[in-house]
Formats: structure tokens, sequence, C-alpha cells
């Protein structure tokens, strides 16, 4: 029987890519402390970072043998899974543009031989993926391809400031560990909707990130998330309009801030995930093109030595400018009902003040509703 017309030889048929051997091994000491997804993302170099997250999910990569999230931090003597992939030969990375290594080698703020600190330009994000083929870190390996670089925390990609880069293993292991241990203090500016009226508040409210949508991760607050603590200052008043405010988080999660401001009754400015649209309609009338959110300082003393370690990155002229722009608003009188500016000190809680109700904002609290008035 001929075969039929146009049906090319089974031999001439491509073979398909290779697949990469299914791989166990045991994490050592150098290796431990990272994440999951970024030990993933160097051991399959040329897999998208698309279909790591989806082994991921799928439960083909088992950490003695159970599943794992993306989160999850390996620790030495783990036993690791790595299933076989398929290695397309035509996905060797590129490189970044010449720009891009270029902006990141004029944003390094601090270099030591253990620490990089990048003051990051909004609107790049920390790794590629999400629609950018390279972020800040890989932009940084192809500019110092001699050293082993790895970011010891993350920002969204419209954050601005302080982001700080292992330059190598021991330090990224001690530093997560500091982290972990609440021994990392970053501050960051954040400006509010409305006229903050909660004093120096520390929000503990935990934080759950529900499964992706579109390539889009959404965390809200919930009893069984994770356990996330956030303290607001307020710093600048722009009468009803927003709130300057200096927040530290002790903790780190994915899109703490911006989600313990919403809660609180009073979401970041240009936030279109958690913000309020009408608000951020009005803050774009005065120059704000994205979310006021900047990481204004780092601070730790250093583990082993005890050595205080601070860096801080001035307000981005962007953000500056909408400070100037709305400034006129402090010299108006705060909507009728609130505190007279004289008594705004008496309701501002102290550092060391304990909250309400063992430190955590209620629920009720966080729609919102004002703090019982304190006297000084």
């Amino acid at each position: 029987m001929s075969e039929p017309k146009n049906s090319p030889p089974v031999d001439s048929l491509p073979a398909p890519p290779p697949k990469s051997p299914l791989t166990m091994r045991t994490v050592t000491a150098d290796e431990a402390g990272q994440r999951i997804d970024n030990f993933l993302m160097r051991h399959f170099k040329t897999v998208p970072r698309s279909r790591v997250y989806r082994l991921l999910r799928k439960g083909e990569v088992r950490v003695n043998r159970k599943r794992v999230d993306a989160e999850y931090r390996i620790q030495e003597g783990d036993e690791l899974r790595l299933p076989p992939v398929r290695i397309d030969a035509d996905a060797e990375p590129g490189r970044p543009s010449s720009s891009l290594l270029e902006l990141m080698e004029r944003s390094v703020i601090f270099q030591d031989r253990h620490l990089l600190v990048i003051d990051k330009p909004a609107g790049v994000a920390v790794h590629g993926g999400s629609g950018m083929s390279f972020g800040i870190i890989e932009a940084l390996r192809a500019s110092r391809p001699r050293e082993t670089l790895e970011l010891v925390h993350r920002l969204d990609r419209d954050t601005s400031g302080c982001l700080a880069v292992a330059r190598d293993r021991s330090t990224l292991t001690a530093l997560h560990a500091l982290i972990r241990n609440g021994g990392m203090h970053k501050t960051y500016l954040a400006l509010v909707a409305g006229s903050w009226q909660l004093g120096t508040k520390r929000i503990d409210a935990p934080l759950a990130t529900d499964n992706r949508q579109h390539g889009e991760r959404h965390v809200r607050v919930a009893q069984a998330g994770k356990d996330s603590v956030s303290v607001f200052k307020p710093v600048q008043f722009f009468g009803s309009l927003a709130t300057l405010m200096e927040v530290d988080i002790p903790t780190g999660r994915t899109h703490q801030i911006r989600v313990h401001a919403a809660f609180a009754g009073h979401p970041l400015l240009g936030d279109d995930k958690y913000g309020d649209r009408e608000r951020n309609t009005d803050l774009k009338a005065h120059g704000l093109k994205r979310t006021f959110l900047h990481a204004q300082s780092l601070a730790f003393e250093w583990p082993g030595s005890g050595v205080p370690f601070h860096v801080s990155a001035p307000l981005p002229a962007e953000l500056a400018a909408v400070l100037d722009a709305i400034t006129p608003m402090k010299r108006k009188s705060p909507a009728r009902g609130s505190p007279k500016p004289s008594k705004r000190p008496a309701a501002k809680e102290g550092p060391g003040t304990t909250p309400r109700e063992g430190g955590r904002t209620t629920p009720k609290e966080g729609r919102g509703t004002k703090s019982p008035r304190r006297r000084a």
C-alpha cells in the first residue's frame, strides 16, 4: 500500500527535543535557605518560568516525597525529586539590553564584597516573567558574570527603592535567616487615600494568596493565612485627600503593605489592584502614574559581627513632584467631624504602645472605624 501523497517520510520528521533525566538529589548546606522556585529556575536554566511554576502546581517536583508551594525554602538534607523536563535547544536565553545593564549599574547605591543594594527603578521587575524577558537579577548577572548573585528579598514591579542582592551563598543564607527572625528592618514611604486618624497603628492581619488567574496573584486578609505585621505611622497630612505614611514591615508577604492599607480603610493611591478607583483618578490629575510606594531604607546588624548596616534611597523625583502638587491640600481643614489638628498628637500611639486586642487590628477597625481616642 502506497503512502498518502504529501506525507513526509517517517524518518524525515523532526525528533522531539530531548528531556532532562529524572534526578534525585540532596540539598547541601550551601544551597539551603533559598526558595524552591529560584532553585528550579537555576537548575532548569532554559525552561520558562511559567513551566517551572506548573511543575510545582502539578506536584511533579517533590521535596521529601511531598508537594510544596513556590515559596518553600529548601533546607539542608531535603531530598528533591526533579522530574524529566523537555528542553528546547532554541530556548537558550538571550541577553538583556545594554540600556537595562547600564541602568542597573547606575542604580547601585551600595556594594561591598558580600552585598549589593540597588535603588530599584519603578516599572522594572526584580526578575523576568509576567511579560518581561529580563529583570533586575538577570541584568546584574549578565553584567557581572563571574559573581553568584541572588535576590535577598523582592519588591513589586511598581515599587521603587532599596533592593538587596547577595554576592555569595553564605551571605544569602545569613540574611534570609535574619529576615525569618525579624532582624531586618525595612521601611517604606506610602501615600494612602484619605486623612489617617489611627495614629501609629500596628496591623496584625494574616494574609493568604489566592490561586493565580490570568497570571495575576490576589492577596487577601484571611484567618488561615500567614502571619503578617505592618506598622503604619503618619508623616504628613494633605487634608482629606491623602496622608503620607512611613511603614515598617517585620514580615514581608506578597503585596503586604498594599493589602494591609486597604484593610485599614486607607488604600495606597495609584494601586490598581487593591486601591480606590475614584481617588486614583483624582491623583492622576496631580501626576501620579503608579502605585505610590517606595522602599526607603534597609537596616540590620550583620550576623556574627553585630556591625550595624543601614542604607537609604531618596524618594524618586516623580513621587516628590506629586507631593509638591498636593501640598496646598495641607492648608485645607480636615472634613467636618474629624478631630481638630491640635488634638491629633493625643491619638498618636508610640512605637511601644500595645494596640487594642493584643495588637491585632480587627476587621471592624480595618474598614476605617477610628480607634478610641487616647488621653495624653
